[in-house]
């Protein structure tokens, strides 16, 4: 059995976007700006066409690069930004008043250079506004025509739900693979049950499953893992086991890890796809090689019963940065 395209915002596209962040910030070195443009011309050659960006994603960059980039071939992608985290300076805030997400798409549209957004996402829940004043006003953007859908990400089922009240919610986007189970808890199923597709980012669990793991030791300055606490001493250590024993089954299966990690997020539904994020050309081929290949229910059981929420170690982010999520929380985790 194989996958198919699946629907995101009224259009179909393939199951495995592009997450394009880590071509401006938070993993690694990014690439320069000719390299990281060859990698999103590459891309599409090789049948992405789901991008996914955001403001905050080197302050603007990554939106001025894909605009730069692929400005002349806007009909061969969808493309999703985000808003709603603000850089002012040194110091960031959530904020989606409506007039903050108005003037923010404003700008996103000129950086991208193009005049029609198919997904637009509340990059965060801003606790100090009603989420229905913040997608009300994303509504009227739709009617503008000036965006197609509206996304979320990291946020709970209750918020979904108010949300989806006001507005028809198009897509919900949070942090899934193996290792991180929480959309398990309650927005998977609210998804299912809305008709929202749900967008799986770090579906390879921030490069920790994947064939070539990383060394949190030895990552740049800049890179926004070392600060996790499931890339940290003894979580590290307990993890990596985890992930050593992941990448075999994947090798017993003829796939790399990461596309056993691929293959096991969309498996969880038809109304799931996902968004791996790269800065190099190899692994940007190997994400996509093995698209429409489907694990069998044996393989995920086995994954199932090796990576879970209670076999993993460490939260996924640092007190601060929990405090900014909406997502549920396993109970003691």
């Amino acid at each position: 059995m194989t996958f198919t395209r699946r629907a995101i915002a009224g259009r179909e596209t393939n199951p495995i976007g592009l997450g394009c962040m880590s071509l401006s910030w938070a993993y690694g070195t990014p690439p320069s700006d000719e390299d990281g443009k060859r990698l999103l011309a590459r891309a599409l050659d090789l049948g992405y066409d789901h991008l996914d960006t955001a403001r905050i994603y080197g302050d603007g960059h990554n939106e001025t690069l894909i605009g730069e980039a692929l400005s002349g071939q806007r009909g061969k992608f969808f493309l999703a930004s985000k808003t709603g985290i603000i850089v002012d300076g040194k110091a960031r805030r959530i904020d989606c008043k409506p007039e903050t997400i108005r003037g923010a798409l404003e700008t996103s549209l000129r950086l991208l250079k193009t005049d029609h957004i198919d997904l637009y996402y509340l990059h965060r829940r801003d606790f100090t506004v009603p989420i229905e004043e913040s997608v009300g006003a994303l509504g009227d953007l739709v009617r503008e025509g000036k965006i197609g859908g509206i996304g979320l990400s990291e946020m709970s089922a209750e918020t979904v739900r108010r949300a989806h009240a006001e507005h028809p919610i198009a897509a919900l986007q949070t942090e899934y693979s193996p290792m991180t189970r929480n959309p398990e808890i309650a927005v998977l199923d609210v998804c299912r049950e809305l008709g929202i597709t749900f967008v799986a980012f770090s579906p390879v669990c921030r490069g920790m499953l994947v064939d070539e793991r990383p060394d949190p030791g030895a990552m740049p300055k800049g890179d926004i893992r070392p600060n996790m606490p499931r890339f940290q001493g003894d979580n590290w250590a307990h993890n990596l086991g985890l992930a050593e024993a992941f990448a075999a089954l994947a090798a017993r299966e003829g796939v790399t890890a990461a596309q056993l990690a691929l293959g096991w997020v969309l498996a969880r539904g038809p109304h799931v796809v996902a968004i791996p994020g790269t800065s190099r050309q190899d692994h940007l081929a190997e994400n996509i090689a093995q698209w429409d290949w489907e694990p069998s229910a044996a393989l995920i059981a086995e994954v199932d019963s090796l990576i879970n929420h209670q076999t993993v170690a460490g939260h996924r982010y640092g007190p601060v940065m929990q405090a900014t999520i909406d997502t549920e929380e396993f109970e003691g985790a």
